[in-house]
């Protein structure tokens, strides 16, 4: 049983992975978190934004106080996610999901419980 949950991850039940929807690509435990199955790209906000016209001014914020962190699939290269945090800052978790409740969600409306 599988199960979309961003607009590039999905999850399935029966193994209780993370998957890339575009190749199916694992990413690990479901039960953990699936920026770890991850290629991680960190940048400096200095790299997306661009400086105005010939001047040194531009609106990156400082990188002395923030990064950027851009998560991809290892094996098609899609961007599943990126966020910005401060220099040392662990990486996020941003997805908890119950999995035994959804499991069991999922099979009373399938009529399967």
């Amino acid at each position: 049983m599988r199960v979309q949950i961003t607009e590039y991850l999905d999850i399935d039940l029966d193994e209780e992975v993370w998957l890339c929807n575009r190749c199916n690509h694992r990413l690990g435990s479901a039960r953990e978190n699936y920026k770890y199955g991850c290629l991680v790209h960190e940048r400096s906000p200095e790299e997306i934004y661009e400086r105005l016209a010939n001047t040194d001014l531009n609106f990156a914020p400082d990188p002395r106080w923030c990064r950027l962190l851009e998560y991809y699939c290892p094996s098609c290269g899609l961007m599943i996610e990126c966020e910005v945090l401060p220099p040392g800052h662990p990486i996020t978790h941003d997805i908890d999901i119950d999995i035994d409740r959804l499991k069991s969600k999922l099979a009373r409306e399938r009529g399967t419980a």
